[in-house]
C-alpha cells in the first residue's frame, strides 16, 4: 500500500535523500529508523505529499504522489512531528473540524469522533481546550485527527514522543490492533519501539537506506559471524593459541576493567558458536588453562542498529568495549 521507488530530495546544493526505495504491505507495521538529521521525516513528507521529491515517485494505496496526490491524502492518515492543533479549540471543536475537513457527517462523523476519543485516551479532555493540555495529551490529539477518517494507510512520525510509560504501552497496542487491515509505517529513533511494534525495519542513515528486513535480518547482516567471550584465569594466554584452532576466524584480545583478576579475556568470531565453544574448552584442557568463563555474545539492539548506520563500527574491537561485564 505504501510504493516508495527510487525517491530522492534536495535541498539547494544539499541532498537529503538519495535514491529510497521501499515498500509497507497491508496488515504490515513498519519501522523507519535512523539517527537525528537522517531523512526519515524528509522522506514522510513526500509520502504525504508535502513535499514534491526531486527524483523518484511513489503510490500510496495506489494513488501516485505526483499524479493523484487528493488521491493519497484521502487514504492517509499523517501524524506530523509537530502535530496540527489548534490550541484555541477544544478537543471536541478541533476533532469535529478535522472529521468535517475529511468528508464526515451525520451519524458517520459522531461514530468516528467516539471512536478516536475511546482508543485515543480523549474522553476524560474532550472540553478541554487544547493549549491546556500535557505534550502527552496533545501527542493523543495528534494521533486521532489522523485517525478520525479511518485510512488505510498510517503514516507516522515519531507516534508516542512525549508520551508518559503507560501512555506509550496504550499506543503500542492501538498501532497493533490497527495494523491487520492497514499499513502502518513509523518513524522512530527510540529502539525499543522498532522491537514494540514492527515486523520490519528500514534504517536509513545520511538519507540512504543502508538495511531493509526483519530484526533477526537485519542482526545477522550487521554482524554475520557467531561472537564468544571466553575469559582466561592465567594472564599470559597467547591469542595465537586460539587463532589456531580451526573454528575461530578472528580474535581480539582485552582486559576486562571490571574484573582485572582474570588474566586473559577474548572476544572471538566465528561461524558456529556452539563448535567455537569446545574448541577453546579442549584448547584449554590441553594447554592446563582455567576457563573463568565463556559464552556467546549476541549483538544488542543498539550494536545492530549502529553496525547498520556506521558500518565501520562492526568491525571486532573497533569503537566499543566488546568485552563487558555479564550481569
Amino acid at each position: 500500500m505504501i510504493e516508495a521507488q527510487d525517491i530522492s530530495m534536495d535541498y539547494g546544493s544539499v541532498r537529503a535523500v538519495t535514491g529510497c526505495s521501499f515498500t509497507v504491505a497491508q496488515g504490515e507495521i513498519v519501522g523507519l529508523v535512523g539517527p537525528n538529521g537522517a531523512g526519515k521525516t524528509t522522506v514522510m513528507k513526500i509520502l504525504s505529499t508535502q513535499l514534491v521529491p526531486s527524483r523518484g515517485t511513489a503510490k500510496v494505496n495506489g494513488f501516485d504522489i505526483a499524479e493523484d496526490p487528493l488521491g493519497v491524502r484521502r487514504s492517509l492518515g499523517f501524524l506530523p512531528e509537530q502535530a496540527p492543533l489548534y490550541e484555541d479549540m477544544e478537543v471536541r471543536e478541533y476533532l469535529a473540524f478535522v472529521a468535517a475537513a475529511r468528508g464526515l457527517s451525520g451519524s458517520d462523523g459522531k461514530r468516528r469522533l467516539g471512536w478516536v476519543a475511546e482508543n485515543c485516551g480523549l474522553s476524560s479532555m474532550w472540553c478541554r481546550p487544547i493549549g491546556e493540555l500535557s505534550k502527552g495529551y496533545k501527542q493523543r490529539v495528534g494521533l486521532a485527527q489522523a485517525l478520525v477518517h479511518d485510512p488505510h494507510v498510517l503514516i507516522l512520525d515519531e507516534p508516542t514522543s512525549g508520551l508518559d510509560p503507560l501512555q506509550i504501552m496504550e499506543i503500542r497496542r492501538l498501532i497493533r490492533s490497527l495494523a491487520s487491515d492497514k499499513a502502518i509505517l513509523f518513524s522512530t529513533h527510540i529502539l525499543q519501539e522498532i522491537t514494540a511494534l514492527t515486523h520490519r525495519a528500514v534504517v536509513i542513515n545520511e538519507g540512504r537506506i543502508m538495511a531493509d528486513g526483519p530484526l533477526e535480518e537485519l542482526s545477522k547482516k550487521a554482524f554475520p559471524q557467531d561472537r564468544v567471550v571466553v575469559c582466561f584465569e592465567q594472564a599470559d594466554v597467547s591469542d595465537q593459541e586460539l587463532r589456531d584452532l580451526v573454528s575461530i576466524s578472528s580474535v581480539v584480545k582485552e582486559k576486562n576493567p571490571c574484573r582485572p583478576m582474570w588474566g586473559s579475556c577474548f572476544l572471538v568470531s566465528c561461524n558456529d558458536a556452539g563448535q567455537a565453544m569446545k574448541d577453546l574448552a579442549n584448547l584449554a584442557k590441553d594447554k592446563g588453562l582455567n576457563i573463568v568463563e565463556i559464552y556467546e555474545k549476541r549483538p544488542d539492539l543498539e550494536e545492530v542498529f549502529s553496525a547498520l548506520i556506521y558500518p565501520e563500527r562492526a568491525k571486532i574491537g573497533q569503537d566499543r568495549k566488546l568485552i563487558e561485564e555479564r550481569k
